[in-house]
């Protein structure tokens, strides 16, 4: 059982901890009229722990000094910082504490390692806006019917930070919900499953909902002239206004597709950002190919114009200047249907 110390009754008036460097709320010391124990079993030698990160509300001497045991550890010395917040306790002051709660005499009992303050994190779960938008998603279809998949939660203000107790694994649910169907505008209540944080501030939103289309995004940076791959990119849904005509959504039109410029990851890919890879080059020498049922005629010829994988380019035979159609099959290689038989006969 943690035992409360006399430091806040000898220190009363005065601030116990400094503020934290990032402007957070810092710990409180702790105010109590027990009496600190007689004789607490102590390490050899007392150092102090530079940081410190625990769950509960309490800052306690086991958690300030590693060793301590008993009734020594378990003394509370200060409050520890809000859900998720992070302060700073001061070395003189936690010094002050644990000599006027018995456990050092003197100053010099007690070693810092030469650092002038300790940093104490309170743990939490941060609750996300995903998390936020679920919830209300969830809401909507069992109160008003409203399937809201092809939707996204647009919350005024943004998100708000919220952190509930660690140890809480339960989704976000929705107390109370009011929808406008015209508008598609609402407000929720919500709250963790046994979150005391949530029951004293109850957290309130309002928004709307937006239509969202699927979109194409690279999931990495990517450089000009590189070919994407199925683990390049992702899809994701975002708010259809604003997107365009051009905005890819569908994998199969990116994959195997070669960056036309640099493209970042997260932002939308569009028709214009890529193109099909050209393995056949304007001026190339290509080899042109007929083949059919026990007949197979090669010559080559040059390339008039690029062409990827299936594109139909024209090629022309150096020697006899016959121009020639035929689609590219392969690296090099251009392909003519059977009707052009003749034709690649007297090209040659």
């Amino acid at each position: 059982m943690i035992r409360l110390s006399l430091i806040a009754l000898l220190v009363s008036g005065t601030a116990a901890l400094a503020a934290s460097p990032q402007g957070q709320p810092a710990p409180v010391a702790m105010a109590s009229a027990v009496v600190a124990p007689a004789a607490p079993a102590l390490p050899s030698k007392l150092q102090l722990r530079p940081e410190i990160s625990l769950a509960r509300d309490l800052v306690t001497f086991g958690d300030l000094i590693p060793g301590l045991a008993g009734e020594a550890a378990a003394t509370a010395a200060f409050r520890a910082p809000a859900l998720g917040e992070t302060g700073t306790i001061q070395v003189a002051r936690i010094v002050e504490a644990a000599r006027a709660a018995g456990i050092v005499r003197e100053a010099g009992e007690l070693h810092s390692q030469g650092f002038a303050q300790v940093v104490v994190t309170r743990a939490a779960r941060r609750i996300t806006a995903m998390d936020l938008e679920a919830a209300v998603k969830t809401g909507l279809q069992e109160r008003f019917g409203v399937d809201a998949r092809i939707f996204a939660l647009a919350i005024d203000g943004g998100a708000p930070s919220v952190a509930v107790e660690p140890e809480l694994t339960g989704d976000v649910a929705v107390v109370d919900l009011s929808f406008d169907a015209r508008s598609r505008r609402l407000q929720a209540r919500l709250a963790v499953p046994g979150s005391t944080a949530m029951r004293l501030k109850p957290l309130r939103i309002s928004g709307q909902l937006v239509e969202t289309m699927e979109v194409v995004v690279p999931k990495r940076l990517i450089t000009r002239g590189e070919t994407l791959g199925k683990d390049d990119i992702t899809v994701e849904r975002r708010p259809r206004d604003g997107q365009g005509s051009e905005i890819i959504g569908d994998v199969r039109a990116a994959i195997d597709k070669v960056a036309r410029r640099a493209l970042l990851a997260g932002v939308p890919l569009r028709s214009s950002d890529v193109q099909r890879e050209e393995i056949v080059a304007k001026g190339d020498l290509v080899t042109i190919v007929y083949e059919a049922p026990g007949l197979l005629i090669t010559l080559r010829g040059r390339a008039n114009e690029a062409g990827a994988m299936g594109d139909v380019v024209s090629v022309t035979n150096p020697q006899s200047k016959r121009v020639l159609q035929g689609k590219v099959s392969g690296p090099g290689r251009v392909s003519v249907q059977p009707s052009a038989a003749g034709r690649i006969a007297s090209a040659q």
